[in-house]
């Protein structure tokens, strides 16, 4: 009888790990499931439409605070993000939505993230909001930004964190995906998460 439990027990916890979520080792990004942070957001996209993450409940969440003037991190973050939807199945891409938060409101317009964003990709969305908004935003997601001229420049650039977001389905923060992370491995990533 003792045999039979312990069997029984092991069986539970085979299937539980089975169907449960993907174990850490098995992301190429950090998993940061569990995370206290990164619960909530409320801006209004390119197109004037507010959102909050509710919102996007169904959906994977890639979540990437950047500036349509950035020099490198942002186009080849927008880049690999794009080059990985390639590497999947056109119904897996039709449930992840791309975030690009601006951390530059005082120049990226609406319309301005309307012709850059969708650029990458046709299904990403600039967020843009006031600059208190923004930085409720970025204090909630734990993101750094500052603007930072250079001397005898005549414009400015903005310092920021460079990694990206991810969060399931239920609007749960899951990954944090490093600056210049392959696009193979962001689709490994995506996938495994949709398949929870």
């Amino acid at each position: 009888m003792r045999l039979a439990r312990l069997l029984f027990g092991f069986l539970l916890l085979a299937l539980a790990t089975a169907c449960g979520p993907a174990k850490r080792s098995d992301f190429k990004a950090t998993d940061i499931t569990g995370a206290d942070f990164g619960r909530k957001l409320e801006l209004a996209d390119h197109n004037g439409v507010r959102h909050t993450l509710d919102d996007f409940r169904g959906k994977l969440v890639v979540l990437f605070f950047g500036y349509t003037h950035c020099p490198d991190v942002c186009p080849t973050t927008l880049a690999d993000i794009a080059a990985a939807f390639k590497e999947m199945k056109p119904e897996d891409v039709a449930r992840v939505q791309v975030l690009f938060v601006s951390v530059d409101p005082e120049r990226d317009t609406p319309d301005l993230l309307k012709q850059y964003v969708p650029y990458f990709h046709p299904s990403f969305l600039g967020m843009i909001g006031t600059p208190d908004e923004i930085a409720v935003a970025a204090k909630e997601f734990r993101i750094h930004y500052r603007k930072h001229v250079e001397p005898g420049a005549t414009d400015y650039l903005v310092d920021h964190t460079a990694g990206s977001y991810v969060l399931d389905k239920e609007g749960r923060l899951r990954l944090f995906q490093p600056f210049a992370q392959p696009p193979a491995e962001i689709a490994h990533d995506l996938i495994l998460l949709l398949r929870e």
